[in-house]
């Protein structure tokens, strides 16, 4: 995947600005013949406030009003991240039962005192739910032209 420098600071702040909460997000681009090209990132809420060390949601409400948003750019919702505050950027069971966009990437950032170390993708491969898996996507983050 490919995702813009300025999207992908902008997640890694937000993931060391909500600490030590999970930060969430949405990943708004294009699929190419090559993959992802993430354009553009949407800041989302996390509701899920009674676990949010270790959990995010996204109300789908607002879930709704990024498809809108994203269709009046003529994006696509490319995937969704968060922040692992002091956890490694590798997925959870958690993240796995939860990830439910097949073709979609998840792309997780560790967040460890407060600083931003590691962000990792994931691409949410199967063509139904029972053989859902995550692959390791690479990161190439490109400067604007």
């Amino acid at each position: 995947m490919k995702i813009q420098a300025l999207a992908y600071r902008d997640i890694r702040a937000h993931g060391e600005q909500t600490y030590p909460q999970e930060s969430c997000g949405v990943l708004l681009g294009r699929l190419t013949t090559h993959g992802w090209d993430v354009l553009d990132t949407i800041r989302a809420t996390n509701v899920c406030l009674d676990e949010s060390v270790r959990r995010y949601q996204i109300s789908t409400e607002e879930l709704v009003n990024i498809q809108h948003r994203a269709r009046n750019a003529h994006l696509e919702i490319a995937g969704f991240y968060h922040s692992h505050p002091d956890h490694p950027a590798t997925w959870s069971p958690t993240d796995y039962e939860e990830a439910h966009w097949l073709g979609c990437l998840y792309m997780i950032t560790s967040i460890e005192k407060r600083k931003t170390a590691a962000t990792n993708c994931y691409l949410l491969l199967g063509n139904r739910e029972e053989n859902k898996r995550f692959e390791v996507e690479t990161i190439q983050v490109e400067e604007q032209q």
